[in-house]
């Protein structure tokens, strides 16, 4: 993301900012399902208008900094790349779906499954690799198993999204190579409102997909109060329905079968906020219901053979299926329950700057419902908890210590279940460590994690232990300038998944095999930045290497007629890519900007690795025309030829995008307007990063439009 991104948000940024580093610690006791929620969810929705704010108006904010509640440091002074969608960017760029919010950003993809479950892929890396996190605590869901399984944040009531590498990554995940995605909320107060209720309400519109949305968001401040502190309590809901979405011209069918999606979430939270910190509890439920495109039935049957797949009978021949759809495409039905305890009590005596708590106790369920009845259910009940201290500086260091535990139970039962139900537990320590002297900033990281995965039906026990340790710095070299590098040495450990999966998955066309023998990954990852941050003219560029020992991955051993064989296995694998973005300020009112970003996956003996985002480039202009930001940007993403065996090429594409905004000020409150024109020439285009590219491309020609107003 370009500075002056970065710069345009940073006020409110630090308002909402809660400051200093690993923001963690996640425990969470059960409690009725009461706090019923769901109530006003009337108006809502922001909506993913993603072209951003004029770059005129950013560059009058060009001395302002973001802060990045992970570290607590400036976004100038991270020695690795952070890139951090602030509150008035984050409002033109929610899309249904964390994946496609975040998938304009350099380095980012999404896995794109349809309009109902989409994940960021971050430099060519997804499920495990990349850690998903509800203000610094795990979310617990079943996303990281597979792709057409839904992420559980919602985008429109996202306060500010941070993306990190690096030593600060470290943190949150000793496997996240990719990234980790902090997504920040208010679902706790942490201050209380100025006004005494603070809150928004948000509609929209969408004519790709019949769209229509809603959020609202309020924060009160109640009568119980004393001269140590005053109950808050914070209430917030969404909305959405959008039924099956176009496509571009010249694919045979207008729509995409059975991508309508549709859900509601709500929340209640109350905070004590003192003096010296807070202490809160928030509940959350989430509904959501969205269909599986590319679902065969034809599949049913199918089973491995070795290193083969049959699917016919045992004569020895194959026999033709009859492939037309044998019923309704199958339906996701989501249910989400969690809570959230969050606390910071900050200078609690001499040499703490702060002590943080975070806890999650989260209850997911859904249910796959083919021909009107349930054919597999997932579950997953997990908790999480984390607890950190951050110290005083210590000869011009000042760092945070933490500790972490998680427990979680997934089964699946059905037609589906193709992994047995695991029990998983992990036990964490992290240090980070800052420390800055003239012009230069330096970050040490380093983790130790413990885990143990039980299969029940198995009795298989397997425990794998990972150290991983990051160290960067970055240097101003002069005012205006300056440069990054870090260095990581990172563990991944196997997932459940990867270790016990044995079974049929249609939602991917897949039959996948796990294998118990796997050891943890080994990563070494080097990131150089280099970036011009002042004048009518700036840029940055970051370029990356990853060389990753016993890389997990699924490899295709056989294929039928569209279903693959998948067998998890290892091999030494390497990453390497770039990003890169440069703006010119032509006038006050007008400036341009190129972008790009690439990456390149393969394995030792130099296959490629599936589904890898292909190159991109982009061109976009921003104006200020009589009170209005407007944006007309052409993205172009190449051809995919680099491709793992058995996987199509993706054809490259172009998409026009053109957006317009409005802000103003009445009785009070202050009030925004946009309307954003997606893929304008409603060109045909598919995603190389998803299993199911063939079977649900690309949105095509869609008008979003929008009402924000702020009290």
């Amino acid at each position: 993301m370009s500075q002056r991104f970065l710069n345009s948000s940073a006020h409110s940024l630090r308002r909402s900012s809660k400051s200093a580093l690993a923001r963690a610690i996640e425990a969470l006791q059960p409690a009725g399902r009461g706090l019923a929620l769901g109530t006003g969810l009337g108006l809502l929705a922001c909506s993913p208008l993603a072209f951003a704010q004029s770059d005129a108006a950013k560059q009058e904010s060009s001395l302002a900094e973001v802060t990045v509640s992970a570290t607590g440091m400036a976004a100038g002074d991270m020695a690795t790349p952070v890139q951090v969608l602030g509150e008035e960017e984050l409002r033109l760029r929610r899309a249904a779906t964390l994946g496609e919010t975040l998938a304009a950003e350099p380095g980012i993809n999404a896995s794109h499954f349809g309009a109902g479950a989409s994940r960021p892929v971050i430099r060519g890396m997804d499920g495990a690799r990349v850690s998903v996190l509800s203000d610094g605590s795990e979310l617990l869901d079943a996303s990281t198993v597979s792709p057409d399984h839904a992420v559980t944040t919602e985008p429109l009531l996202a306060n500010q999204i941070e993306v990190l590498r690096g030593p600060s990554a470290l943190l949150y995940s000793p496997g996240a190579m990719g990234g980790v995605v902090n997504v920040l909320d208010g679902k706790i107060p942490t201050r209380v409102p100025e006004k005494g209720l603070e809150g928004s309400a948000e509609v929209q519109a969408g004519t790709a997909a019949g769209m229509s949305a809603g959020a609202f968001s309020l924060t009160t401040a109640t009568p119980l109060k004393n001269d140590n502190g005053q109950l808050v309590l914070h209430a917030e809901g969404v909305a959405r329905n959008a039924g099956d979405y176009r496509v571009g011209s010249g694919w045979g069918q207008s729509k995409v079968p059975g991508s309508f999606s549709r859900g509601n979430t709500g929340s209640v939270g109350l905070s004590w906020v003192g003096n010296q910190g807070y202490l809160g509890l928030a509940y959350t439920r989430q509904q959501a219901r969205y269909g599986l495109p590319g679902h065969q039935h034809s599949f049913e049957g199918c089973h491995a053979h070795g290193d083969h797949l049959h699917c016919g009978s045992h004569d020895g021949h194959d026999h033709d299926h009859d492939h037309e759809e044998g019923g309704s495409v199958p339906v996701v039905d989501l249910t989400s329950e969690r809570w959230d305890l969050r606390g910071e009590w900050r200078k609690p005596t001499a040499g703490i700057a702060a002590l943080r708590l975070r806890g999650g106790l989260t209850n997911y369920r859904h249910d796959e419902i083919e021909d009107g009845s349930v054919a597999t259910q997932f579950r997953n009940k997990a908790h999480d908890l984390r607890l950190e201290m951050e110290h005083e500086p210590i000869a011009g260091w000042r760092g945070t210590l933490g500790l972490q535990t998680l427990k979680r139970r997934f089964s699946a039962t059905g037609e589906e279940a193709y992994v047995q139900p695991t029990d998983t537990q992990r036990h964490s320590l992290y240090l980070l460590e800052e420390y800055r002297w003239q012009d230069w900033s330096f970050q040490g990281a380093l983790r130790h994690d413990r885990q143990r995965v039980e299969a029940e039906l198995s009795n298989e026990r397997r425990s794998h232990s990972a150290t991983s340790a990051s160290l960067g710095t970055a240097w101003k070299f002069q005012p205006g300038y300056s440069a990054s590098a870090s260095f990581t040495s990172g563990s991944r450990m196997p997932t459940a998944e990867e270790l016990f999966a044995n079974g049929l998955h249609m939602a991917t066309a897949t039959y996948e095999i796990g294998n118990p023998n796997l050891s943890r990954e080994r990563s070494q990852a080097l990131d150089l930045g280099l970036a011009k941050t002042a004048g009518d003219t700036t840029w940055k560029l970051n370029a990356y290497h990853y060389r990753i020992k016993g890389y997990i991955y699924g490899a295709t051993l056989d294929a039928h007629e569209g279903l693959q064989l998948l067998q998890y296995t290892q091999g030494n694998a390497r990453f390497t890519g770039w990003e890169a973005q440069l703006s010119q300020r032509l006038s006050r009112e007008l400036s341009l900007s190129v972008f790009g970003d690439g990456v390149r996956a393969r394995l030792e003996d130099g296959s490629a690795l599936p589904r890898i985002p292909a190159l991109r480039a982009g061109l976009r202009v921003n104006a200020r025309l009589a009170g209005w930001d407007t944006m007309a940007e052409w993205t172009q993403v190449l051809r995919q030829n680099r491709t793992a065996q058995y996987e199509t090429q993706t054809p490259g594409y172009g998409m026009l995008n053109l957006g317009a905004s409005y802000l103003w000020k009445s009785g009070g409150n202050q009030w925004q307007f946009y309307v954003k024109g997606q893929n304008l020439t409603n060109r045909l285009a598919y995603a190389a990063t998803s299993f199911i590219k063939s079977a649900a491309p690309l949105t095509g020609r869609n008008l979003v439009v929008g009402l924000r107003m702020d009290f």
